[in-house]
């Protein structure tokens, strides 16, 4: 089927070859038909499918065929991120170079007064995140009461992100009669509940399941101990077939980690994530895109509705804790039909991650056995709750003053040395203190680090605590 078969208007199809599309994807091919009859949709589709234009087309096809160019928004289309909301408005301005249909976008992250003005002149497609459009709705920037086309992109995302008490406050604003349109990758029960309320009878078109990976991308798995990870991805930057490339991270402070390290090897890269300002965050997409920068490091959540064209390569720098997220990664590259590769880095720790990846997949991700830095026996270094590894344990149990009672003795609470041995730590020099159970017998630290003197001044307070019988203090305000 080509789309000169469907029934879209010249001026749209006009717009599609100038984008080079001739072909429907199969999503486009079974929905934009229904959706042109006036029907409710539910599209379960992975992303790189084409869902944007599946629904876009026929929004601007119906807006264009009313001619009731207002100053009413006519159109809503929410989505989880501002990067997924910048890229639908820009598919929607493509799509519709030759029409008069006009849409905006609006986001939180940057400053309102754009958004504000540009919603005071005509708007017919108003594309938006649910903070950022419930804010300006509650200061009376946005009226919806006359929305006739109403679109939830990506709905397990906003669900995965806590979005949805704000969608259904979104949803309450506009009419009850309209056409509605809900786009998921997964279809987690609650979406599905929420499909129920707010759908009419929709028409459910399902491709390319989420447990499925896109055939023109290949896949590989390096098994590599976790502080080797970033000795790894440099030795494979040094191949210029990897011309872009977007490396995941489970973390924000693990992204700003790789892009310093990657610097640091002579390998320019950007990070984006959500403590990056909006306008870096696009700046270095942008840059990416542009082949300006070679190297795009991002978490999940930053990535989420990226759309980059020949992308040839994606790193799975740490692998994903939800197995369906894999499937969202590698699904960057090998868009359009055209080719890419996925490569996944596993450390010990992840190998029952990888279990549940290649169980939902249904394959097994072929193994790249011949690499300078093979996993070892040994278990990755314990992470502490700061991301860090942990110390040993001799420093962790290192007992601590803590005042016991009013007679100015210590209780080694920690403590677990022999007695009558005295505690030596390197680099520093405790002398003339001997330790029975967990009792301090005589002594004075001595200690370079005046931190572990004891003060006098304690002393001398304790003492005229025990001379005046007549005071309630307790030794606790002297600890």
């Amino acid at each position: 089927m080509l789309f000169k078969e469907l029934n879209i208007i010249t001026a749209i199809q006009k717009a599609l070859e100038d984008e080079g599309y001739q072909q429907p994807t199969p999503i486009q091919a079974q929905a934009i038909e229904p959706l042109l009859a006036g029907s409710d949709l539910i599209g379960c589709a992975q992303t790189g499918t084409g869902k944007t234009a599946a629904y876009a087309i026929p929004i601007l096809q119906g807006i264009n065929n009313t001619q009731a160019y207002d100053h009413t928004i006519k159109a809503l289309v929410l989505a989880p991120t501002r990067e997924l909301a910048i890229q639908i408005n820009e598919s929607f301005k493509s799509y519709g170079k030759y029409l008069t249909v006009k849409s905006i976008v609006i986001y939180g992250g940057v400053s309102q007064g754009s958004q504000t003005r540009a919603l005071a002149k005509r708007v017919d497609v108003l594309v938006a995140t649910p903070g950022r459009l419930l804010d300006l709705i509650n200061q009376k920037f946005v009226d919806l009461s006359h929305i006739r086309y109403f679109v939830l992109d990506e709905a397990d995302q906003m669900l995965d992100m806590g979005m949805i008490q704000d969608v259904k406050k979104i949803i309450g604003y506009i009419p009850q009669v309209r056409q509605t349109m809900l786009f998921s990758a997964t279809m987690p029960s609650a979406i599905e509940k929420l499909s129920e309320t707010i759908l009419n009878k929709p028409i459910k078109v399902a491709v390319t399941p989420v447990s499925s990976t896109v055939d023109t991308i290949k896949q590989e798995l390096y098994y590599v101990n976790q502080n080797k990870k970033i000795n790894l991805l440099a030795d494979l930057l040094k191949n210029p077939l990897l011309a872009s490339v977007l490396v995941f991270s489970r973390t924000k402070h693990g992204a700003d980690k790789i892009v310093k390290a990657l610097k640091a090897e002579g390998y320019p890269s950007v990070a984006i994530h959500g403590n990056k300002s909006q306008n870096a965050r696009q700046a270095a997409l942008n840059d990416f895109k542009n082949k300006r920068i070679r190297i795009l490091v991002a978490t999940d959540i930053a990535a989420r509705g990226l759309d980059i064209d020949e992308l040839s390569h994606v790193i799975l720098y740490d692998l994903p804790e939800v197995p369906e997220i894999y499937v969202h990664r590698i699904g960057r590259t090998g868009r359009a039909g055209l080719s890419g590769t996925a490569i996944s880095f596993c450390d010990q720790d992840e190998k029952g991650l990888l279990k549940e990846i290649q169980r939902l997949i249904k394959q097994n991700i072929n193994v790249i056995e011949n690499h300078p830095y093979p996993i070892t026996d040994a278990p990755s270094p314990a992470k502490s709750k700061r991301g860090g590894p942990q110390r040993p344990r001799e420093f962790t149990n290192t007992p601590k003053p803590k005042a016991k009672s009013n007679h100015g003795s210590y209780d080694q609470t920690r403590s677990a040395r022999p007695k009558a041995k005295p505690v030596s730590i390197e680099n520093d020099n405790w002398t003339g203190n001997t330790f029975a159970g967990s009792k301090v017998i005589g002594g004075d630290y001595q200690h370079s680090d005046r931190r572990f003197d004891k003060p006098k001044a304690d002393n001398e307070k304790n003492q005229h605590w025990k001379k005046d019988s007549g005071s309630k203090r307790s030794s606790s305000q002297y600890r």
